[in-house]
Parts: structure tokens; sequence; C-alpha cells
């Protein structure tokens, strides 16, 4: 008996995550590659109660590059799910540019065009596509279906769209695109589905994990993000620094000598939470560690969440909920609370025991606060439905 699903890929510098979805798009399975191309790569599958699936025998090779990676958990799939049919791919791309807001079918000149975006999100957009090639070449003739991160922030004002710099780079692309655009979709439409009262309001939502950014959300429409023109920009991160004074940079090329690489492989790999504690980029391990130096990364990271807060609820005029998600946002009960502390002239307080217990409602003031998890798989599974269907 044949399984005919939807294939949701979403494949980064080192990692790759899969989702398999039904026609009716019930979630089959999950699958998550780490640290690919490195000997430690591994490989996790998960059923849709979240229960592991079988993994099969793998080699070194097996994850050494993400084509070789998704060929594995394809394999994986396919033992899992026996005649499996993949009828769509859907794909992450991390920029669409000025020009593309909605879901659409990848075809060759539209990849060229996505490749010269490559620019705007060196370490992001070549491996999207590098994932479209792999399917691609695994489901030839399958339709392909291109889902983008910046499209839900495509609506946004003109004081929220662009830099005080000469208006010709305004023209040329370099504007505030925002990111993390397929999980402010999915908390939007389960606020629509849960919350619609809430949904109509002044809504800021936290998208805290190893990338990190936060969107205010007024009536459904996205109306600023802390991310702007690249991923770096916004909040601090596991490896990138967020906000930062350009002179700095002026002040590594002029003082130090460094290159262009050298900068970017600084501000992507070396800096954030990794770079201010010296210890690790993962928000677990520097809440279980006694160094004051990963405490003093926690104040950074918390300070500049709760620093958001009052600046988007300033843009929107007032605030009537926040959201936090993602894997910091969803697990980390320290994170919420510190991010939260002080806020009480604005209506934010916190539940100390539900905050505690990660419950969906945390908080305890007039201004709701809510732990939503994300899912950004089924956000581009109902995209490839929807361009199917068409």
């Amino acid at each position: 008996m044949s399984t005919r699903a939807i294939l949701t890929l979403n494949s980064g510098s080192s990692s790759l995550k899969l989702g398999l979805f039904s026609e009716d798009l019930d979630t089959l399975a999950l699958g998550h590659v780490d640290r690919i191309g490195r000997r430690e790569a591994a490989m996790k599958l998960s059923g849709p109660d979240g229960a592991p699936l079988p993994l099969p025998a793998s080699a070194p090779d097996d994850f050494a590059t993400n084509a070789a990676a998704l060929h594995t958990a394809l394999a994986a799939f396919q033992a899992a799910f026996p005649g499996l049919e993949v009828i769509a791919v859907g794909h992450r791309i991390v920029h669409g540019g000025i020009d593309h807001a909605a879901p659409e079918p990848l075809s060759e000149p539209l990849m060229k065009e996505l490749a010269k975006l490559a620019p705007f999100a060196p370490l992001h957009q070549p491996h999207n596509l590098a994932g479209v090639r792999a399917a691609v070449d695994t489901f030839p003739g399958t339709p392909q279906v291109a889902c983008y991160d910046t499209a839900f922030h495509r609506g946004h004002p003109f004081v929220s769209d662009t830099f005080a710099l000469p208006r010709r780079y305004y023209e040329k692309g370099v504007r505030r695109y925002g990111f993390h655009g397929l999980s402010y979709d999915f908390i939007n439409g389960e606020l629509t589905r849960t919350e619609p009262d809430l949904h109509k309001g002044r809504m800021i939502v936290a998208h805290l994990g190893s990338g990190a950014s936060m969107c205010a959300i007024e009536n459904g429409q996205s109306v600023t993000s802390t991310m702007g023109f690249s991923a770096l920009e916004g909040l601090p991160m596991g490896t990138r620094p967020g906000e930062l004074d350009p002179g700095i940079l002026l002040y590594m090329m002029d003082q130090e000598g460094m290159s262009a690489s050298e900068i970017s492989t600084l501000l992507y790999k070396e800096s954030g939470l990794l770079g201010m504690s010296g210890i690790s980029n993962d928000m677990r391990t520097l809440e279980g560690s006694s160094d004051p130096k990963a405490k003093e990364a926690i104040d950074y990271f918390c300070f500049r969440i709760k620093r958001q807060i009052g600046a988007m609820a300033a843009a929107m005029g007032g605030l009537d909920g926040i959201v936090f998600t993602g894997g910091i946002g969803e697990n980390s009960a320290r994170v919420r609370s510190q991010a939260c502390e002080g806020l009480g002239f604005l209506g934010v307080a916190i539940d100390v025991g539900a905050n505690a217990e990660n419950a969906r409602e945390i908080g305890s003031g007039a201004v709701r606060v809510l732990v939503i998890p994300t899912n950004e798989e089924i956000v581009i599974a109902r995209a490839a439905k929807a361009v199917l269907d068409l």
C-alpha cells in the first residue's frame, strides 16, 4: 500500500529539518539531522506522537553533505512507510527579496533569481537552494514549492522597512526584511484559531532559539521586527551578536586589519551567547553553569528582549499579549521570567508556578503571556498543498 505524502525541507548550513505530511496535512513523521559534515553528525526521526522512529544503520559519509543527509533521511522515511510517494516538496527559503511574498512553484529561472539574493543571506540562502537542487534530483518532475521566511513582514510601513541611508540603497533592496516569518505565520494562525479576540489586538511574538528575533503583530499584521537586512540584527543569538554599532566594523577593518571574510566568521559563528560567555551557544548549558560569564550572557540576552518589548509596545501604542516560542522561548522559564521582570508598568506579570511548568498561559497581569510551540514545517506543508491544489 502506497503512502502519498508532502515532504517539507529546511536546509541549513549544518542542519536539515524534514517533515512528512499526509494529503490531509496530518503529521506522519519529522526528522532532524544536526552537525552535517562533522564526525558527530546525528539524525533523529519521530512519528506524529513524538515517539522515535527506528534509524537504519548509517556510515559517516551518509551525513557528509546536505544532499547525502537528505538521501539518508529519506531512506529512513521509506523504511518506515513502504511505498512512500512524495507528491510535492515544500522548501523554506530564507530570503524572498522585494518581489516574493507568497509561496510559489520553483523553476529554473526562479532559482537563478533567488541565488542573486545570496549576498543578503550568505549563510542561509545558498544552503536552502542546495536543498532544492538535491530534492529536484531525488524527485524529478515532482512539484517543488518555495516558502519565504521574509514574506510575513513584507507589508511593513516605510518607517519599519527602511534605513536612514541614501534613497538609492532602498531602491536596490537594502531594507529591513525581517525573518522567522514561517514561525510567526504559524503563531498568527494559532492565535486566529484559539484566541480570536487576542489576535485582533497588539501582540509581541518572541521567537527565541539559536536564532532569535521578535515581531510586533497588530490585528494579524506584522508591524515591525527586530531582524532587518540580515539575520544578524536585533537580539543576541547563539553565535550572532544582534544589534551592533557599525562603527565597530570600521574599527575592526581599520585598526585590526580584518577582512570581510574574517568579520563574517566573527559575526555569524563566534559572537552572541558563545562569544560573551566563552562557554557555549546553548542556553541549557549556560543555565546549568556556575561561571559568572554564563550569567552575564543570559542577563544581556534577557535585557535585550525586555528592551524590545518596550520598543514594540511603543510602536503599536500599547500591548495586549506576548507569545514566547522557539526552543528557548518554549523551554526556558528563567529567560521568560527575567525578560518580563520589571514590566508591570505595561501590565506584564508572570505567574511563577505556571511559568515553571511551561504552561500555555503564564501571565498574571492585564497583558496575556502565552507559551506556544511553533511549527514551521506545517506552514510549509500547507503552502505546498495550496500550490499543488491550484
